[in-house]
């Protein structure tokens, strides 16, 4: 059986929990600039993060989620979104499209770069990571 090495992703897969999808989609879909498409899978709402399964590339992605079994809440695992190139973009759409930051832009380090915390329109505690 093959280990995970430093060449393999460790995260394979997220959801968020979510009580309202369509808000929560407009939230992501505000901040992060992004289009996601809702699919209802194995009694699950599920609203996708894009991703390119064509690629092959071992790119991780994920899903805002409705079901009986996902949560929000300010508890738990925290994810990172990608907020790359520039975090105060994303940082700056956070409160007008409903959430409410939490930490502000913060360094890591020079190599690393910058971090924030926030939570979505649906209780979530999360974070963003950029370079800049």
């Amino acid at each position: 059986m093959e280990k995970i090495s430093a060449k393999t992703n460790a995260l394979n897969w997220f959801e968020i929990p979510v009580e309202d999808t369509e808000r929560a989609k407009q939230f992501y879909e505000s901040i992060l600039d992004i289009k996601m498409e809702t699919q209802n899978m194995m009694g699950m709402e599920m609203s996708f993060f894009p991703f390119d399964m064509e690629d092959g590339s071992g790119k991780v992605s994920g899903a805002l989620v409705k079901s009986n079994m996902h949560k929000p809440g300010m508890d738990g695992a925290i994810i990172y979104l990608n907020a790359n190139p520039t975090i105060q973009t994303v940082i700056d759409k956070i409160e007008p499209s409903g959430g409410k930051l939490l930490m502000d832009k913060t360094q890591i380090d020079e190599n690393i770069g910058y971090m924030a915390f926030f939570v979505d329109t649906e209780g979530n505690r999360m974070a963003i990571h950029a370079q800049n």
